[in-house]
């Protein structure tokens, strides 16, 4: 049920085109970030069910539709010389954090015993602030294009709606039953799944800007077959390897693989007329968001039959997505969205 609602403000990131009806994109992400925080800062003083169904949708609202703009803001911005770049560096700050709060925690916890409601009340409120100091620090910046204030589809974006989808898909292999197959084949306890966290958000910080400049250099249709290539035999290798070390390396490989996927966003970046950008950003967050829940309750019964059979069919998934890459041209942009674009 929880998870049910954790998910819900995704499906409903479309909707977020409606707001701009009365909020500057750039106000709504500073109004979203605000809202997380508050839910992150509540969660530890509403234990019970109800109290952690409301405080996890404020979470959940202000995170994806943070995300959402995130996306529309820094491609509207953004040349689309640097996006890639700009992208790789934002999930190497993005780990920065990520890593800096793990170890706080990690001390708070064990050294300071700090009850998890403080723990929940200091980074919540941390991240209020933070939101504030930019609602006042940072200007009105101007947007260069009027965006469209209502969902919209074309056709000729379906390539890219199919790559949305099809990266759902490939988060939630490794999300849920990458994790799952850590523990329950090879005996991974909280500290060993911990430390892996801390390895990719480190391999984050280390790599995720070298591979925005590579996406600038080679393009997003190479860079996408090396992803969906590399996932290929990355999930047959979960299927078959029964070496603890070798699925940790695979983990780490396939954490890895997420940066690739800045080439999604500058794919669109490049085919997009500019007025199309903020509506495309939430439609595609819900898009992504369908196969998020509809695939694990398919592949939750697959692990029950078999837990290899459920990565068989990731590198199925992935030479699908490799097939969809190999329609990118060379030098997409707007009339010359697929290869198949006349």
């Amino acid at each position: 049920m929880l998870q049910s609602l954790r998910e819900i403000p995704g499906f409903l990131a479309f909707g977020v085109v409606f707001l701009l009806l009365v909020v500057r994109e750039q106000r709504l992400a500073t109004i979203s970030l605000l809202l997380l925080g508050m839910g992150t800062a509540l969660t530890g003083f509403f234990p019970s069910v109800v109290g952690l169904y409301v405080t996890t949708v404020m979470m959940s609202l202000g995170f994806h539709y943070y995300e959402t703009m995130q996306t529309s803001l820094t491609q509207q911005w953004i040349e689309k010389g640097r996006a890639a770049e700009f992208f790789g560096r934002l999930i190497a700050v993005g780990s920065v954090a990520a890593i800096v709060v793990f170890i706080l925690i990690w001390l708070g916890t064990n050294f300071f015993n700090i009850d998890y409601r403080w723990l929940y009340l200091a980074f919540g409120g941390m991240t209020v602030i933070i939101a504030l100091t930019v609602w006042v620090i940072f200007p009105a910046f101007p947007q260069h294009s009027v965006q469209h204030k209502h969902m919209l589809l074309r056709r000729r974006y379906w390539l890219y709606y199919a790559l949305v989808f099809m990266s759902g898909a490939r988060r939630q292999i490794f999300m849920v039953f990458a994790g799952f197959l850590m523990v329950e084949k090879f005996g991974f306890t909280v500290s060993n799944i911990a430390m892996l966290f801390m390895l990719n958000a480190s391999f984050n910080v280390l790599f995720a800007r070298k591979i925005g400049r590579l996406i600038a250099r080679f393009g997003e249709r190479n860079a996408l077959l090396v992803e969906y290539t590399g996932l290929f035999f990355v999930f047959v290798g979960y299927a078959l390897v029964d070496v603890a070390w070798a699925g940790a390396s695979l983990y780490i490989l396939d954490h890895l693989f997420f940066a690739l996927a800045i080439s999604i966003k500058t794919y669109f970046q490049k085919i997009a007329a500019p007025e199309d950008i903020a509506s495309t950003a939430g439609v595609s967050f819900t898009i992504n968001h369908v196969a998020a829940v509809c695939l694990p309750v398919f592949f939750g019964l697959l692990w029950l039959t078999s837990t290899s059979l459920v990565f068989y069919v990731g590198a199925l998934l992935a030479l699908v997505s490799l097939s969809l890459s190999l329609l990118i041209p060379r030098f997409p942009q707007q009339g010359r969205e697929t290869l198949l674009s006349h």
